[in-house]
């Protein structure tokens, strides 16, 4: 299936704190959108401005970066699903970090943005050396559950159903709607209290 998501690679972007929670990642003056376009510009917009274009996502040299390393309790707060839409926006595929809010990994989830944990010594070496080499590739594996980065390999963790839903392509509800299209306009045929008319 084309929904499928095995291997993600790309350089990678060290955000460092723990408990950064929802409203930091995309402030609630933004939550108004109709849609989702254009969020990724607003993305830790207040943590920005604080920092003076000297946060992580304000830095010439992580422009482009697909991965994201970040630390424990990432995501908590408000399960507004404009948080991982801003990261996704921005341009970030997979995120690597100590640990994830509940609610904010289900929506990486439904978005096809994998979250996997490593010990809390793996990822701060990781982020040190993102910090220290910020051109450095990593490659992010659901298969075999690891990241390599230059010369360095390190184990990481999912729960089983999200990895497989990953490996799958099954994390994608719409898509495997409109694949069992034909299959469900049968099913609805068959069903009395259901008038199925076909669209031009």
């Amino acid at each position: 299936m084309v929904s499928e998501v095995k291997v993600i690679a790309g350089r990678g972007l060290p955000l460092q704190g723990n408990d950064i929670d929802t409203d930091r990642i995309i402030p609630a003056r933004f939550l108004r959108c109709v849609t989702f376009d254009g969020l990724g510009q607003h993305a830790f917009e207040d943590d920005r401005a604080q920092l003076q274009n000297q946060h992580p996502f304000d830095l010439p040299q992580y422009r482009g970066a697909e991965i994201l390393v970040v630390n424990a309790n990432f995501g908590c707060g408000s399960s507004r699903e404009h948080a991982p839409q801003a990261i996704a926006k921005w341009g970030i595929k997979a995120l690597i970090g100590e640990s994830f809010a509940e609610i904010f990994f289900g929506n990486c989830v439904a978005l096809g943005i994998p979250c996997v944990t490593a010990n809390p010594a793996d990822v701060q070496r990781l982020q040190t050396h993102l910090a220290a080499n910020p051109s450095a590739s990593i490659t992010l594996n659901l298969e075999t559950m690891q990241v390599e980065c230059e010369n360095t390999t390190i184990s990481v963790q999912m729960g089983d159903g999200a990895r497989q839903m990953f490996v799958g392509g099954t994390w994608d509800a719409c898509g495997q709607l409109v694949a069992q299209a034909e299959q469900i306009r049968a099913v609805a045929g068959q069903l009395p209290y259901i008038s199925w008319t076909r669209s031009a």
